[in-house]
């Protein structure tokens, strides 16, 4: 029986004449996998088909988005996550659960190796194959365009040649990922930094400047979980969609930032995430409410290096698996509800209620029936600067 290769499959170009080449050059058979994780776009049935007319020898299809949401997205909003305080980890996110899927379905029909469609530039290389390495070391890894010298001149010679069924047009200027979390934007124009990006560029977020009215929203958290917009029960797909929905009609999502990619290079990204952004903005205000001050403050580090995890490709680390634990301890009495305001690209909270709130108006009111007595402040005073105070006498700083 021939050895076969499962091969991450998007329905383009380049994965398309991938089929073919990679069973030219390494003599298997190539298994085509298309995941859905709503990126939208084009029917997945059709997707199937392509790759079988392109030389699969099986085309398999899955629909994973409410596991994406549920077990991918659920997570990252639970840890804020914010690569470099400014990226929801859009395309780090879905990498993973792509490669987890690559590698059961090679172990399930008995293929060696898996492939995917990634230069040697980006960082969805590493993620894929480091992916694939903790929960199937035995797979080995092929990348077409990055191994096999697969450039796109070749490949739209090659579809010609062939007569495969992708249809040709020009080249968008753009490289595009998305996905329901998000949609991420780079190249063309966008590598100069100092040019700003054109409204061309957005499709999950409306123009910010253009007049309407603001829209509220209450979104209600279990256990730092979104589980309910304005009342009405949903699972976690159901409230990203309709968040991105209502933020992206709104503005709300838009990100311009230098990225630091793993490979050592900088990077110029534009992303939208109406959903993310606000979801975050929302978590993070009840979490204010809800967690003792020491508790949030360490779990901030921790948010940044569960980023940096997760962005670097090492999902499955055990230093991510103890960081998770920990992430979902502090999450026991995040429940409640957030109110916010979505207008002119912007998610602003405007209120937060919890059964489990930590926030004792009788402490913090400063009218009359106030409970805290202030006569203990200044002895917290004089032991809390105590330190500062002998080593004052030691260092004599500079006035």
């Amino acid at each position: 029986m021939t050895e076969r290769v499962v091969l991450a499959y998007s329905g383009g170009l380049d994965t398309s004449v991938g089929i073919g080449w990679l069973k030219d050059a390494t003599g298997k058979d190539v298994v085509a996998l298309a995941i859905d994780v709503g990126q939208a776009g084009e029917d997945m049935e059709k997707v199937r088909q392509r790759a079988l007319d392109c030389g699969a020898v099986e085309s398999v299809v899955i629909d994973a988005r409410e596991e994406f949401a549920s077990d991918y997205i659920v997570p990252a909003l639970k840890a804020n996550a914010l690569y470099q305080k400014r990226y929801p980890l859009v395309s780090a996110l879905s990498r993973p659960l792509i490669a987890k899927h690559l590698a059961k379905t090679a172990r399930e029909l008995g293929a060696d190796s898996i492939a995917h469609g990634c230069t040697g530039k980006g960082n969805d290389q590493v993620r894929f194959e480091a992916a694939v390495a903790a929960v199937a070391p035995e797979l080995t890894s092929i990348a077409p365009v990055r191994d096999l010298a697969l450039t796109r001149d070749k490949a739209i010679v090659y579809a010609q040649e062939h007569n495969l069924p992708i249809e040709q047009s020009k080249k968008s200027p753009y490289s595009i990922d998305q996905n329901v979390w998000g949609r991420a934007v780079e190249t063309g124009f966008l590598e100069d930094p100092w040019n700003p990006p054109i409204e061309d560029l957005y499709t999950y977020t409306k123009s910010p400047d253009e007049a309407r009215e603001p829209t509220e929203v209450t979104v209600t958290f279990d256990q730092g979980v979104p589980v309910k917009i304005n009342g009405e029960a949903l699972s976690p797909i159901q409230v990203v969609e309709l968040m991105n929905t209502l933020a992206g009609d709104q503005g709300v999502g838009r990100i311009d930032v230098v990225e630091d990619r793993l490979v050592g290079i900088k990077s110029r990204e534009i992303y939208e995430s109406p959903a993310g952004l606000a979801l975050i903005e929302a978590h993070e205000h009840l979490e204010d409410l809800t967690l003792e001050r020491d508790v949030a403050r360490f779990k901030r580090g921790i948010e940044a290096e569960w980023s940096n995890l997760v962005y670097d490709g090492l999902w499955f680390s055990g230093l991510k698996r103890s960081l998770d634990a920990f992430i979902n301890h502090t999450q026991e009495h995040v429940s409640g509800e957030v109110r916010m305001t979505l207008h002119g690209g912007r998610a602003v909270v405007t209120g937060r209620r919890s059964e489990e709130s930590l926030y004792d108006y009788s402490l913090a009111t400063y009218d009359t029936g106030d409970t805290f007595d202030q006569s203990h402040a200044k002895g917290f005073i004089e032991l809390w600067s105590l330190p500062s105070k002998i080593s004052a006498r030691r260092d004599k700083p500079e006035l």
